[in-house]
């Protein structure tokens, strides 16, 4: 996308960041009626309580066109269904791209911001999750390396399965020999 700027969050952003991410995500309330009003709740919930320096914004022509949250490890995380986990590597959580951006490269500059920063602070991988409703979502992770981890797998609810993925970010130091 043309123009397109990676930038951390501010807060004025807010507002911006919450309507992208309901626009993105809406289309996924068909598909999971019984379960669609209480996953909203979950991302207004988590936007809400993500820090800051969490939120990473896509901006094009002075607008957000897409965003995503970077856990940093140590995070600790509240679990789909209950409970809490702490992250033991970085993890992407929420990628959302607005509706009318789509398939423009939104979502892989925001992943790889995600694994740049992800790499630039040490971590050995970077870990998210999705559903098989998002298909378009996992063909981008797994475009950009992420493998299927299902050791990271979360299961909030009776033959709901949240797939977990991993990316090994390799060696850090930068020494070749």
């Amino acid at each position: 996308m043309d123009g397109l700027r990676i930038r951390d969050a501010r807060s004025d952003d807010r507002g911006a960041i919450e309507a992208v991410t309901l626009a993105a995500y809406e289309q996924y309330a068909a598909l999971m009626p019984a379960h669609w009003e209480g996953y909203r709740q979950n991302i207004l919930a988590t936007l809400a309580a993500a820090q800051p320096d969490a939120q990473i914004v896509a901006e094009a022509e002075d607008r957000i066109v897409g965003t995503v949250l970077l856990y940093p490890a140590g995070s600790v995380m509240a679990r789909p269904g209950g409970g809490s986990i702490t992250l033991a590597d970085p993890e992407v959580r929420l990628l959302a791209v607005a509706p009318e951006a789509r398939g423009r490269g939104v979502g892989a500059a925001l992943v790889e911001e995600c694994i740049c920063r992800a790499r630039q602070s040490g971590a050995a991988a970077l870990t998210l999750h999705t559903a098989d409703i998002m298909q378009a979502a996992m063909r981008l992770y797994e475009r950009l390396g992420f493998l299927r981890a299902p050791e990271l797998d979360i299961q909030p609810a009776p033959g709901v399965t949240i797939k977990g993925y991993r990316l090994s970010l390799g060696s850090t130091s930068g020494v070749r020999s």
